[in-house]
């Protein structure tokens, strides 16, 4: 067998040992979580389970996909799915104040802004790519256009998730945004300028909230009022959410209180704060080693981007981006060490649109694995 297609066999075989590791993590943490909630999330994780295996299924039809239309179209996908969001504001089902989901019945809800993450890689990844292939030398009038092209991309979704609203989601939007311009070979100059701007604009938002709050409410609403309450909690260690979560985390020592044995209440344990839950159930050496999984898998994916070329390595580029952001939004927040924005620990936390999106990212990855000539 050529050594080529055995290393990439290989590749591909640890990624989807990895995702049955995060499979049994994740079915164990929620199973384990639904001792916090009431009787009616009692099959949390048989659904977990279910979607697991759907989600099996898209890895296996996109690995082996053939065709070109998800690279060579991706607009499609994008335009679909910023249609989706349009919708979802007017029919979409309203949960603690937000319409993010539609619900459909006897299956449950969908998260359109989930998907919409997919579609803004493959076509920030497109324009990257066109411009590459297009132009021998990356100018500054260059950059300028493909920073405003994927910077429109991105707003697009971004400003319709914002009156769902759905901040989390728009976070990870723009870190896959700078990450895939990073990797383009963006000049630093542009970075260095975008943080002024967003610098100054920050601090103008924050002296309208401290010092003009009326105004501020005028003009952003009192559910974003609320939303910068929630940033001000994680801030000054207050909030049930964060208080009891840390309580759970920080009495479980090296082993932790044991299976099923979480010693606290906290709010959406199955969901943004499933790392409190693994973590008061098996302590803190086992934190460690599935932080260190989640290191080794990203490690892999890592390896699959550096030998990727044009478009594929700007595609996985922004998965990473995603990725490892959520990654560590999650278990940081879960911990203390940033705000509370409800994202949620990928193939861990539960969640049906969530977990698809990845488990068809990870379909992604393999069908690029699997291309010649990347």
């Amino acid at each position: 067998m050529n050594t080529t297609i055995k290393n990439r066999k290989i590749n591909i075989l640890k990624l989807i040992i990895l995702i049955i590791i995060f499979m049994i993590i994740s079915i164990m943490s929620i199973y384990s979580s639904q001792n916090l909630l009431s009787s009616s999330y009692n099959n949390l994780y048989i659904k977990q389970l279910i979607w697991y295996l759907i989600g099996f299924i898209f890895i296996i039809l996109i690995s082996k996909y053939k065709g070109n239309f998800i690279y060579e179209h991706p607009y499609v996908p994008y335009i679909i799915g910023n249609i989706l969001l349009i919708l979802v504001l007017f029919f979409g089902t309203e949960s603690n104040g937000a319409k993010c989901w539609f619900t459909i019945p006897k299956i449950g809800s969908f998260q359109p802004s989930e998907f919409v993450k997919i579609f803004l890689i493959l076509a920030i990844a497109k324009e990257l790519s066109n411009y590459e292939i297009s132009n021998h030398k990356i100018t500054l009038k260059g950059e300028f256009i493909i920073i405003l092209k994927c910077l429109v991309i991105t707003l697009i979704p971004s400003i319709l998730i914002f009156f769902e609203p759905d901040t989390g989601i728009i976070f990870i939007f723009f870190a896959i945004l700078i990450v895939m311009l990073f990797v383009f070979g963006i000049r630093y100059r542009w970075f260095i300028t975008a943080g002024i701007f967003i610098g100054g604009l920050l601090a103008t938002f924050l002296i309208l909230f401290f010092c003009y709050q009326d105004l501020f409410i005028d003009i952003f609403g009192t559910n974003f009022f609320y939303r910068m309450d929630r940033l001000l909690d994680w801030q000054n260690g207050s909030g049930m959410q964060l208080t009891n979560a840390l309580a759970a985390i920080g009495s479980a020592g090296l082993m932790g209180h044991g299976y099923m044995k979480t010693p606290i209440y906290f709010p959406e344990p199955q969901t943004d704060f499933i790392f409190a839950v693994f973590s008061s159930n098996f302590g803190f050496i086992a934190s460690i080693l599935l932080i260190l999984i989640i290191f080794y898998f990203d490690m892999q994916l890592i390896k699959i981007a550096m030998k990727s070329k044009g478009q594929y390595k700007y595609i996985i580029s922004g998965i990473l981006a995603m990725l490892i952001f959520q990654q560590i939004q999650n278990i940081s927040m879960n911990i203390g060490l940033l705000p509370i924005t409800g994202i949620t620990l990928p193939f861990i936390s539960y969640g049906g649109s969530s977990l698809l999106s990845y488990m068809i990212i990870m379909g992604i990855v393999i069908n690029i694995e699997n291309r010649k000539g990347i």
